[in-house]
Parts: C-alpha cells; structure tokens; sequence
C-alpha cells in the first residue's frame, strides 16, 4: 500500500496520522514545504520517500510537481487530513484516477454554501443563507435573513473571522473585521446548545461516532477573552436527546456523498429539540479533538483511520467508556505567563481522572487567543459520570488562572 500524504509534520497533530499510516504498514511518500532535514525523527522514521515544495498551498504548482516526483510510478492512496489541502489531494486522485472522493465531492466539504445547498436539496434542515462576496451582498443577505445572524468565510475553519451581529450596527463593524476574506456565507444565527458529530466512516457509513458538546458556543467563546472554552465528548450516545443529531448527521453523510475517512461536524440543537446543520468536513476535528476521542473510548484512531483510508477496515472496539473534558486556558495580560494559580489544587480534586496537562509555563510568550483556540495550554479529565465530568471540567475552567506580563 503506498499512500501520498500531504502535510505529512504540520499542523502538529498530522505527525500522528503519518505514524498511523506507518504503523497499518503502508509505504508513506510524504509532501510539504519543510525541509525533510527539519522533520521531527520520529515522522522521519515513517516516510518512505519525503517532496519538499516552495509553498504547499499552491495547488496548481504542489499538483504539478507530485505528478512529476511521481514520474509514472503507482501509488494507491492520495490523501491529507489538513483541511486548506482536502480539496488539493482530491485533485491529484483525479488527475491519478485513483480511488476516493473526486474534487466535487470534496468542494461540498469545504464551500460552507454548496454543502448547505447540497443538504437543502436533500431536505435536511439547514440555517437559511446567502454567498456574499461584496459589502453589497452582505446587506441585502442580512435584509432577507433578519437579525440575529452569522458572518463567516466560505472556506474557513475554527471558527476564524465568524461573527454574531444583532444588529446594523455589529454587521458593519464585522463588515470592517472582515475585509480580507473574499467570499463569505451570510446565514441566520441559531439559538441553542452546540454539537459536533464526529464519524470515522466506510463508503459513508459510520464506524465509530462521536458527539462532543461545546460549552460554550464556539462563537461565543471567540468573543469573549475572559471564557475559558469546555469541550466535553459524550459517553451515553444513546440518551433520546442527541437522536435528532445523530440522525441529521448519518442523513448530511449520504447528501455530500462521503465515502472513507474521518468526518467532523458542527450542528444545534434548539430549546423545542430540533437539530440543525451547521457545517461539516471531511477531515478530523481540531483542537485535539480526536486525542479526546481516543481517551473516550481506550483506543487509538489515528492508527484505526489510517486502516480505514488503506484498506477500509476498522479493528478497534468503538464502545464509549468516559466523558471527556477539555479546557483551554487564557492568561490574563499581556507578555509571557508570569505564575499559574489553582493548578495544584484542582490536580489534587480530580485525582486520578486528570488525563493531560499542557499549560504554557511560566516564561513562554501567550498566544493570541483571537487566532487560536488552544489559547494558552489546556487541561484534560475524564470520568464515567457526565456529571461528574462536568464539575470536574467547569472546576478548572473557573479555578485554574494564568497570568501574562
């Protein structure tokens, strides 16, 4: 099995996947625009062969130069879990007539108005919403759409540059925050809880399935400094609340026509229960994200999506074993994190379900949290009991505080 993966050591995260690729035995021809000198070892270690490119997300040039680098030899698998570069290795499949989605299929993926266009025409329940690529557009969207209501960009991830407006007057000011994005998805604001529905699936069909809640909205919560964001993964899938999800999310599968490979998407769920699409990818959540998945459940789905992308099987047990908590911390200040308060005693409360800690020390320059979610470091615990899970979660949230000077 010879598999081309793209990004094969950035963003961090894809490291694991080359090692899982690795590790199901596949030859991996890995691409980026690092120097092979630069990888890490232990990425080194799992690549068969390595294409440096000036710049990877120049789609025509990286496509031209993987044919070439290829020269006529045979590999099996093209593929990139980086969500700028889905659609890039789509196009090589293309150009290869290789198996997996073609570029078409990627593109309701990654354009937030085809995928809900593609969902609408399969009568699935989506926010009403307009493509808008001029100031012009935007007005008259939010004209047709009302108040409140969501600017975002069509092809965007995380969470970056999405704004709530309430009114003429916030539209204008996100208008202004935005002008570098050059085409963007005006759509209505929908009240209520937020979801992911996680898959990793064969020919669209889940084999293992994830449901995080988002505590709080992720649009909130890049709005507000001072929240410190609580993702927790959900154990008991079965409880009737999540059915309207988990139904929208297999029926938003068979509408984009996913086929192999991890799925990570977004959906609400409003006061009088009815689920509602947000946005999807075909890709794995970030923000460590599968990492929560993997501690959910005891098993390793870096490795297992890997089998899935080669050979489309799925060894690992999917049973649901704890809720997961993560919660990424903001320092107060500016400059480098100056002390940490309350680590201690909430490592001593949570005991033996604390499963990570990785806050910045004190030393390290803060990050921006406008331009990252992992802000500056976070925490992980897991516990059977939702409950249990959520206290232990909201209690680092409020107790643990990083100071910046």
């Amino acid at each position: 099995m010879r598999v081309v993966f793209l990004a094969p050591n950035y963003p961090p995260e894809m490291q694991q996947y080359t090692r899982g690729l690795a590790e199901v035995g596949a030859e991996v021809y890995g691409v980026g625009d690092g120097p092979r000198e630069g990888l890490p070892p232990h990425v080194k270690r799992c690549l068969t062969g390595y294409l440096q490119v000036p710049r990877i997300m120049d789609e025509d040039d990286v496509e031209a130069r993987v044919l070439r680098w290829l020269g006529g030899r045979s590999v099996d698998r093209v593929l990139s879990n980086w969500e700028p570069l889905v659609i890039l290795a789509a196009r090589i499949r293309d150009r290869l007539q290789m198996p997996g989605m073609s570029a078409d299929v990627v593109r309701g993926f990654r354009d937030k108005e085809l995928m809900k266009a593609r969902a609408r025409a399969a009568g699935l329940r989506v926010p009403r919403s307009r493509r808008v690529r001029t100031e012009a557009e935007i007005w008259a969207a939010a004209e047709e759409i009302g108040y409140p209501l969501v600017l975002k960009p069509i092809a965007g991830a995380g969470s970056a540059d999405t704004y709530r407006c309430d009114d003429a007057a916030a539209l204008k000011a996100a208008i202004k925050a935005t002008r570098g994005v050059t085409e963007a998805s005006c759509e209505e604001y929908i009240t209520g809880e937020e979801f992911t529905y996680d898959t990793v699936s064969i020919d669209g069909t889940p084999v293992y399935e994830n449901v995080a809640h988002y505590l709080p909205k992720p649009i909130e919560a890049r709005s507000n400094q001072w929240i410190s964001p609580v993702i927790i993964t959900v154990r008991d899938m079965k409880q009737p609340k999540l059915q309207p999800g988990l139904k929208l999310g297999r029926d938003i599968l068979k509408a984009l026509g996913m086929q192999d490979g991890f799925t990570h998407m977004e959906w609400f769920l409003t006061p009088k229960g009815e689920a509602v699409f947000g946005e999807i990818g075909c890709r794995p959540g970030g923000a460590h994200l599968v990492d929560q998945m993997n501690y959910t459940s005891d098993i390793d789905l870096f490795r297992e999506w890997a089998r899935v992308a080669c050979y489309r099987k799925f060894e690992a047990n999917p049973a649901r074993k704890y809720n997961v908590g993560i919660v990424f911390k903001r320092a107060q200040g500016e400059g480098r994190i100056s002390r940490i308060t309350g680590l201690g005693d909430w490592m001593r409360m949570a005991g033996p379900w604390v499963v990570e800690e990785k806050l910045l020390r004190p030393g390290t320059p803060r990050r921006n949290w406008k331009n990252t979610l992992l802000s500056d470091g976070h925490v992980v615990v897991r516990h059977p009991d939702w409950d249990e899970a959520y206290r232990l979660s909201f209690a680092a949230a409020t107790g643990i505080k990083l100071y910046a000077e």
